[in-house]
């Protein structure tokens, strides 16, 4: 496929040391791995606002309630006897607090007991593999709390979760595979002092917006926020999503001289997708209420291409989706249909044209999403996929076949 000379000079304008700079920043200590509502995701918009005022946007910031945010605020301490000697057991490593764990701010001890074999009062119970969790409160009046075991990433981090269950009534705690089998294997001789460090706290979230005049026609999205980081623990969220946010804002900085025309431009940096994409639910009840239909272009995980980028596409995203698909022949970057559980979804049940581009990512929700695991030369196929996406969008209006699919 030949490329035309004026949408070549685009993809050529593309910048990979830009992105990865701003990749970087995003990870940094500076902004504590961005929580929603935390002051390091707030020192993060703060910074991009910057940047997007820097290429002309006009920029506005909307922010918006989120409730019960799951915080870690203190260093869980976990101590396991199995009668021949005590040890400590690593936070984040072997042992995390579960998302729907009660508070439990100082350690409590008590014999360990596999749930449902015998009398369950001031013990630490290990739940079984294939017990559920409604089961296993089932079994467990007067527990001292819960032992879950969970699967860890392939560095040995567990994952940190902020969407889904509510606190239950007990402490919970969840345990690498190993340490899991070795104290169900050991049970009936050992004892755990544990603690729980983990509330709710009521937050405000903000998205941060950007146009450039007349505003409409395309949208491009990332959301800003991660899962934030834990004391003595550092979550830097390079990949998820620092990646996204560098390649839309590329994106913007070459779009933005061309786009300022009929045909629009905006960019939303969203936050509390990590809660349940409420930023973007926020702004696309915002969108439809205003009578506003924008083609949304949304970037999540843009660290690492993983043999081909996923595509979800959602709403009346026909036209483009077949955009998309003749841009990635002109990027040079193969597209194949997967699930991309991002913002786009919430632009798409609102009735917009929405797509979600999922490239890959390491370190998912862990310590391991670090900036070096962020690769340039993806930052860079992705930018231009979308750039690519943008220019065929303005410049051609007639029907073309997706090979993609709908």
């Amino acid at each position: 496929m030949t490329t035309p000379p004026a949408l070549a000079e685009l993809l050529a304008a593309v910048d990979a040391e830009r992105m990865t700079a701003t990749a970087d920043a995003l990870a940094g200590r500076a902004y504590g791995g961005r929580r929603a509502g935390s002051p390091g995701g707030a020192a993060a918009r703060d910074w991009l606002g910057e940047r997007l005022a820097g290429i002309g946007a006009e920029v506005s910031t909307v922010p918006f309630a989120v409730r019960a945010v799951p915080e870690i605020y203190a260093v869980p301490e976990a101590f396991w006897h199995d009668r021949s000697r005590r040890r400590r057991l690593t936070f984040g490593r072997q042992v995390q607090p579960h998302l729907a764990s009660a508070d439990l701010p100082s350690p409590r001890r008590g014999d360990l007991m596999v749930a449902g074999t015998d009398d369950p009062v001031g013990r630490w119970l290990l739940v079984p593999s294939g017990m559920s969790l409604f089961e296993a409160y089932g079994r467990a009046h007067g527990a001292a709390g819960l032992l879950i075991g969970r699967g860890t990433d392939p560095d040995g981090w567990h994952y940190t979760t902020l969407a889904g269950s509510d606190p239950g009534p007990l402490p919970m705690l969840t345990l690498d595979p190993a340490t899991h089998a070795s104290m169900i294997a050991a049970e009936s001789r050992g004892w755990l002092a544990a603690s729980a460090p983990i509330r709710r706290v009521d937050r405000t979230a903000t998205n941060l917006l950007a146009r450039w005049h007349p505003a409409g026609g395309l949208l491009l999205t990332a959301h800003y926020d991660g899962v934030g980081d834990h004391p003595g623990l550092r979550q830097p969220g390079a990949s998820d999503n620092a990646s996204g946010v560098a390649v839309v804002l590329e994106s913007a900085r070459v779009l933005a001289p061309i786009r300022s025309g009929g045909a629009g431009l905006a960019v939303a940096l969203l936050d509390a997708e990590e809660l349940g994409a409420l930023g973007s639910a926020h702004h696309a009840a915002q969108l439809r209420a205003a009578g506003a239909a924008p083609l949304v272009i949304n970037v999540d995980g843009a660290g690492r291409l993983e043999g081909a980028a996923a595509v979800e596409a959602g709403g009346p995203a026909h036209a483009l989706l077949a955009r998309l698909d003749q841009a990635g022949r002109h990027a040079g970057l193969p597209l194949k249909p997967g699930p991309v559980a991002s913002d786009n979804r919430r632009y798409a049940a609102a009735g917009l044209a929405a797509v979600g581009i999922g490239p890959g990512m390491g370190g998912y929700h862990s310590p391991a999403d670090t900036p070096d695991r962020v690769d340039p030369h993806t930052l860079t196929a992705v930018c231009r996929l979308v750039v690519a996406t943008a220019w065929l969008a303005a410049a051609d209006t007639t029907t073309v076949s997706s090979l993609i699919g709908d």
